[in-house]
């Protein structure tokens, strides 16, 4: 059940929610960074650290932060659950009317805020952040992000934008709805797109890290991606079996092909490596289409168990609360 933390009596304007692991040599700039935007926000204003089973000091960094801002709040869970369950935590302990997502990393700048709250007042209930430049990334990594949300646009059954990231301003409601889906293999950015409500988009300039290495290396990022597509598409279930529909027709085709000659012009033993290669090629689709219905069948099983997304271990609040 998640906890009902909005029967506070004084509801922030303006929640924070900063999702990080092992960012511990980051969090003190970005901390004053974002203290110093809120600080010209109107209304009152929280900030939602989670901390998502860090191995390095990012707790108690987080721990000092709340000890000297009672804006802060440190949500600990307790281990590494992702960034996706992270999030996820922190979005249910936001109480803010606006709730902004924000990486710790400062490759989002802090200074984006007043913007994201203007077109939120004007009507917006999601804010989406779109990179116009992606400063400390590869070649190959911008390349593959691009490729990924061509893809999700061509199979995906919703809508996700692309060069769009978890950067994004959530409005009360769209809080609430995205809080309803319970499933376990989550997908955030395809989640923001389900729900709907109007959306705006603003372009920025994406900095370097400030701090610290990516925990994102190609191969998450590959698992993620399936995970996305996975989540919110069942093209390649159709994919693979289009497949075998082709491949079962070119094989009747053979086949005839093959009885034809022999009727009319013998059938001398030849051919054993067409044989080879046509039965190594069935046996790669085969495998394909059982690989593909196999990521489908993992997330049944996943989700029938019905664990939580995440355990807390802890809750700080800053002095006064």
């Amino acid at each position: 059940m998640v906890p009902d933390i909005h029967a506070v009596a004084a509801r922030p304007v303006v929640s924070v929610v900063v999702p990080a692991y092992n960012e511990a040599d980051v969090l003190p700039e970005f901390h004053r960074r974002l203290a110093s935007v809120l600080d010209a926000v109107d209304g009152a204003c929280e900030m939602i650290y989670v901390d998502d089973g860090s191995t390095d000091s990012s707790l108690g960094v987080m721990h000092d932060i709340a000890s000297r801002d009672a804006r802060a709040v440190v949500v600990a869970l307790s281990r590494n659950f992702g960034k996706e369950a992270a999030m996820t935590a922190g979005l249910e302990h936001a109480s803010g009317e606006a709730v902004i997502v924000i990486d710790a990393d400062l490759q989002d700048p802090p200074e984006e805020i007043p913007a994201m709250l203007a077109q939120w007042r004007e009507g917006a209930d999601m804010v989406l952040m779109q990179r116009s430049s992606r400063a400390g990334e590869s070649w190959f990594k911008q390349w593959t992000a691009r490729r990924f949300y061509r893809v999700m646009d061509r199979l995906g059954e919703i809508d996700v934008p692309g060069d769009v990231g978890d950067f994004r301003l959530l409005s009360r409601r769209a809080v609430d709805a995205v809080r309803q889906l319970r499933e376990r293999t989550r997908f955030m950015k395809g989640l923001y797109s389900w729900v709907g409500f109007r959306q705006v988009i603003l372009r920025y300039e994406r900095d370097a890290r400030h701090a610290g290495e990516t925990k994102w290396n190609y191969w998450r990022l590959w698992n993620f991606a399936i995970e996305g597509i996975t989540s919110f598409s069942t093209a390649p279930l159709k994919i693979a079996s289009y497949a075998g529909f082709a491949v079962a027709f070119g094989a009747f085709l053979f086949g005839a092909k093959v009885l034809l000659k022999t009727m009319f012009f013998g059938d001398p033993v030849q051919g054993f490596t067409t044989l080879v290669t046509v039965v190594l090629f069935l046996g790669g689709v085969q495998l394909m289409a059982l690989g593909v219905i196999g990521e489908y069948l993992g997330r049944v099983f996943v989700e029938v168990k019905r664990r939580p997304l995440y355990i807390i271990e802890s809750v700080r609040r800053g002095p006064g609360d």
